[in-house]
């Protein structure tokens, strides 16, 4: 009878770090919205942090660290884009929340993710996780046709519902617009930071189909570029639908699909929780797949 073999985990060098890439919210592999999630964090700098995000060059990448009271939160999480540090993320918190327990590193079910706009849920099971939200904002935005030209687009091409700020914890400017003009959008970086100097997420244009809707989403984190699938603006998006009377009193699911233009299709399933006519929590869950590890040098900056 052949002895049995029993492998080695070998841990990374001293002067490197482990990595997991990842795909959130892909309905297959390499859609959705990638991530570089690295490992053992808590001894990077800021400065260490931002260039390893410039590195992957992906539209987040997350940092995970020991939480600062495990009583509270069972790990912490920094996130970064290749320009800034965000305060939370969606694609992010589902893709690590989901990555640290396919590693064994926490067990599945309800995990408590702290990041720099506190501390939030994340439900995690075998093919993806659901996201609570963080804390809820909602704020007049600027006149449609305002916000409209500001990504390339005319009078004709909105629908004239008003334009609201909103979050659960990383603001956004929702835009209904018409789908004849969602493709042809183009933002405008300088107009979009003059119309929207303190919104940090960035602007979602929607357009919806009964209990579904299509989005783009041009994130101000990475200088307006285009985003695929953005967990942060789907959760906002409950509370900009509670904000016009499109959902009723309790919970009602929606469906986001967003990413099409960039050849790397998203499908966000949401939740928004609705109270006295205004949102009181929502959730956005999707499927998490692997698609790369290995191990990255420690920047000496």
């Amino acid at each position: 009878m052949a002895e049995a073999t029993v492998a080695v985990v070998t841990a990374p060098a001293p002067d490197l770090l482990a990595y997991e890439v990842v795909d959130v919210f892909a309905p297959r592999p390499f859609a959705g919205n990638p991530l570089a999630v690295v490992l053992d964090a808590d001894g990077l700098s800021t400065e260490q942090c931002q260039s390893l995000a410039r590195e992957f060059h992906l539209s987040e990448t997350t940092f995970v660290c020991a939480p600062t009271d495990p009583a509270t939160a069972d790990y912490r999480v920094r996130i970064f884009t290749a320009e800034t540090e965000l305060p939370f993320a969606g694609h992010p918190s589902v893709g690590t929340a989901h990555t640290l327990v396919r590693l064994g590193r926490l067990s599945a079910g309800v995990l408590r993710q702290e990041c720099s706009a506190g501390v939030v849920e994340v439900e995690v099971g075998s093919d993806g996780a659901r996201l609570g939200s963080g804390p809820i904002s909602l704020r007049p935005g600027p006149r449609p046709a305002e916000l409209a030209a500001a990504v390339g687009l005319g009078p004709d091409d909105v629908t004239g519902r008003p334009v609201h700020l909103a979050g659960c914890g990383l603001e956004f400017g929702y835009l209904e617009v018409t789908a004849a003009a969602l493709g042809r959008a183009v933002p405008d970086v300088r107009a979009l930071q003059a119309l929207l100097p303190d919104v940090a997420g960035g602007v979602s244009l929607v357009v919806r189909d009964g209990a579904e809707a299509t989005v783009r989403v041009f994130a101000g984190g990475m200088a307006w570029e285009e985003d695929p699938a953005t967990g942060s603006a789907a959760l906002g998006t409950g509370v900009w639908l509670a904000a016009e009377g499109l959902v009723g009193e309790g919970t009602t699911a929606y469906r986001l699909h967003q990413g099409a233009q960039l050849h790397r299709p998203s499908v966000l399933d949401c939740t928004v929780t609705v109270s006295g006519g205004r949102a009181t929590a929502a959730t956005v869950a999707g499927a998490v797949l692997p698609i790369a590890s290995g191990t990255v040098r420690i920047p000496t900056c």
